[in-house]
């Protein structure tokens, strides 16, 4: 089987699935693949690398790098034995690996998938590897911290050789000294600190000689001063290295005790490494996960043999064991016959690796039991077989292993011998094949297969379409249609003349003519109904942008009628608003009527108020009209943007105001006119000008300031038992209040209620600090339950 696989190449692909495995044992894996055969066991594995790289297109791909096999030193520490800091480094190495898979799911916040089974067998142990990392900083370096005695020792050797030193320095910058030394610098032999005297003085240090340079003029001598601290620092240094192989053995015998959950957890990052290799390897190539099934049924939609660069390859559509179960490919050398039969055979043999294929959404590849290929000249010149005779070994041997579950792929059967004879054994093996019940895929020049094909049932023909105009290959793979040899063709374009062309069509049989002018008819054909399938796609397409631009339209009309019922509601809400707004202008005037009852002018007053009640529900009236509308001042226009304190007109009440707010998103503001608040659009407002107002001049509070009122209001018809100072600034509110004031005690009201609202406050201690100084009020106090409790001030008046 190898030999069929190395012919399709699978080789070459596990190779490159094995360039994107991040350790040493999932790539020794990926290269080991070998299509499997039970079609559960290949559905299950498939189903893992689709989860594994919809996870990583979502959350990204989880690194296992510097994971080692640890198998053998997890075996030695769970006997027993000491490891060395760099297996100890491996196992940590690995325990890293373990838990970033296990945080990388936890985070990924994936509902259930087919990985899940394995994730719940990695076991984590952060202890023991942040005790690895923490003890051990390199192969040959084991950390301070490792314990308390290590770190103890290694105070005391620091110490002791820092007090050698500091004695070794001073001798040697002493003048007594340095003249024996052949240099002033302290230099260590055999781990003891020692000076460099020159040879004909080291009778005058007194000490230890431990080593001779090799010119012999220099004597390395250990001075008798330091000769117990170098021993001391010796001792030390021997109960360092007993501490750390108290420390190694410790830290092993901790590996030793996890060594079996290390072990598995190790082999299930290695399966989920190898995994996510696939899915990397799947993204480089583009892939999509096949309908997998047992029954040889093959649909690749836009199939692309990965091994050719993606830029250059032209996608095939091939179909095998749904209307025919043997196809017969034909067209010109080089024109893609080989490449559609090594792209079906090895897109079949990745499918049943586990690997995710090149090819559109929707294509389908069967589970066989065997893959069977000859493909290639496989001349041997040492077993002195010819082209024919190889292939022909190699046919005997696909006929001796083929059964109902194989797949079979022949390039050029029955090539490489007589014409006539090759033609019929080749017709003779795709019968005996199909008797077998094999699924076959044959590439053949011969014109009698051709027509086997057009007469069989079950088989059908296919070709490589070519390209006469240009003599290039398209690579387009045509099912139906049998392919032209194009010989004649050719050769005219080539410049061949005719007569020698027409000589040579008189020489072939009549019916060779005959099949090869059906396979034209049928040709030209194709073409036709090709091209007015191409017309149909573009009317079809012109007719999906058409509804698509009336559906668009619909939508649109659809919005522009929400849109206007809804300036509709907001036109009825204004209307409502300037009706309560009117309502309670008619109550002003009845209780102005009721006080004034005894008035002289009384009659004239009600004929006033009755004339601008009439005068008002006609302007109601008018802006209800929803045929005319109403007229409006169109040819007015703001001289600037309205703000906060502006003096107004509205123009639909003929009533001055106060804008309260600046316009919101549908372009209205609040004003309040009198003691009444209002939202009116920007529109229906016009700007009173500085000289149409009046300055008034107020001092409360210890302020004072400039604010813009008109003058005519009428303080007793003001005068109501409560104020609303809501929504203005201090000098508005102040300006306000006093005005109010003025009307209450005209009114005779002995209590009042100015409404300040809660707030931050800021409005209220204004208010209660004018109150203090006002001279009409006797004394205030704030609201209790059921008055409004903070967010009123009740006045008493004088």
């Amino acid at each position: 089987m190898e030999r069929h696989y190395r012919a399709l190449e699978l080789d070459k692909v596990l190779a490159m699935l094995a360039s994107h495995a991040t350790c040493e044992d999932s790539r020794k894996q990926a290269l080991a693949l070998r299509p499997m055969t039970d079609f559960e066991e290949v559905r299950r594995e498939m189903a893992m690398v689709g989860d594994a790289n919809s996870l990583t297109n979502r959350y990204g791909t989880p690194t296992v790098l510097d994971m080692k096999n640890c198998d053998g030193p997890l075996r030695r520490a769970e006997m027993g034995s000491s490891l060395s800091l760099r297996e100890l480094l491996d196992v940590c190495h690995v325990l890293k690996a373990i838990r970033n898979l296990a945080s990388w799911k936890r985070q990924s916040q994936e509902s259930e998938t087919s990985l899940d089974y394995l994730f719940s067998n990695l076991f984590p142990n952060r202890p023991l590897e942040d005790r690895l990392e923490s003890a051990i900083l390199s192969e040959e370096e084991i950390a301070d911290n490792a314990s308390p005695e290590l770190a103890q020792i290694r105070r005391k050797i620091r110490s002791t050789q820092t007090g050698v030193r500091t004695q070794l320095d001073k001798m040697i910058k002493s003048p007594t000294y340095a003249k024996f030394l052949q240099e002033q610098i302290v230099t260590m032999r055999d781990g003891r600190f020692v000076v460099p005297v020159k040879s004909e003085h080291r009778g005058e240090i007194r000490g230890l000689v431990h080593d001779t340079s090799s010119s012999g003029a220099t004597v390395f001598v250990e001075p008798m001063a330091v000769v117990e601290a170098n021993n001391e620092i010796r001792v030390l240094q021997s109960k360092e290295k007993q501490e750390i192989d108290r420390v190694i053995a410790k830290l092993s015998a901790e590996v030793g005790q996890a060594a079996s959950a290390i072990k598995h957890s190790y082999d299930v990052a290695v399966e989920l490494d190898l995994l996510f290799a696939k899915s990397r390897l799947a993204d480089r190539m583009k892939a999509s996960v096949p309908a997998l099934n047992q029954e040889g049924r093959v649909n690749l939609i836009k199939a692309r043999h990965p091994l050719i660069d993606p830029d250059k390859i032209v996608p095939i559509d091939l179909n095998l064991g749904l209307e025919f179960d043997t196809l017969v490919v034909t067209g010109p050398n080089t024109g893609g016959k080989t490449v559609a039969l090594k792209t079906l055979g090895l897109l079949t043999l990745m499918a049943m690796c586990g690997l995710m294929i090149p090819a559109a959404e929707g294509s389908a590849l069967s589970v066989f039991d065997k893959v069977l290929a000859d493909i290639g000249d496989e001349q041997s010149i040492e077993q002195s077989l010819s082209t024919f005779s190889a292939h022909m070994t190699n046919i005997i041997d696909i006929l001796d292993k083929a059964d109902s579950s194989t797949l079979v792929l022949i390039d050029e059967l029955g090539a490489g011998t007589d014409p006539v004879e090759g033609a019929a054994l080749a017709v003779s093996i795709i019968e005996k094949l199909r008797s077998l019940g094999a699924k076959v895929v044959s590439t053949t020049h011969y014109a009698e297969i051709k027509m086997y094909a057009l007469q069989t049932e079950g088989v059908e023909n296919a070709s490589c379409e070519f390209d006469v105009a240009t003599l290039r290959p398209t690579y387009r793979l045509l099912i139906g249609v049998p392919g032209r040899s194009n010989a004649f063709a050719i050769s005219e374009r080539l410049g061949l003349t005719g007569d020698v062309i027409d000589r040579a069509k008189e020489l072939i049989s009549s019916d060779n003519t005959r099949f090869e002018d059906v396979v034209s008819e049928l040709e030209a054909a194709r073409q036709g109904l090709e091209k007015e399938r191409s017309q149909a796609s573009i009317l079809r397409a012109q007719a999906e942008r058409t509804h698509k631009e009336m559906e668009e339209y619909r939508q649109k009309l659809e919005k522009d009628a929400e849109r206007e019922i809804e300036k509709a509601r907001a036109q009825a809400r204004s209307i409502v608003e300037q009706v309560k707004f009117q309502a309670e202008l008619v109550m002003e005037e009845i209780e102005e009527l009721k006080k004034q009852k005894n008035s002289a002018d009384i009659a004239q007053l009600a004929s006033k108020a009755k004339a601008q009640y009439r005068s008002q529900m006609k302007k109601l009236q008018d802006m209800a009209d929803p045929v005319t509308g109403r007229k409006r001042e169109s040819s007015y226009r703001l001289p600037r943007q309205l703000k906060r304190g502006d003096l107004v007109i509205i123009n639909e009440l003929n009533k001055e105001g106060t804008v309260l707010s600046d316009p919101d998103s549908s372009g209205n503001v609040m004003v309040q006119a009198g003691i009444l608040k209002t939202r009116v659009p920007v529109g229906g407002l016009r700007l009173i000008e500085d000289q149409e107002k009046k300055k008034i001049t107020y001092n409360g509070g210890g302020k004072s300031g400039v604010s813009y009122r008109d003058v005519k209001a009428s303080a007793g018809r003001d005068a109501k038992t409560e104020v609303d100072l809501r929504g203005m600034t201090t000098d508005e509110a102040l300006l306000e209040l006093d005005q109010y004031l003025d009307g209450a005690v005209l009114a005779g009201l002995n209590t009042v209620t100015i409404i300040h609202g809660k707030g931050t406050g800021a409005l209220r201690a204004a208010v209660h600090q004018h109150l203090r100084k006002h001279k009409a009020v006797r004394t205030f106090r704030l609201g209790v339950y059921g008055e409004g409790e903070s967010g009123v001030t009740i006045a008493e008046l004088k």
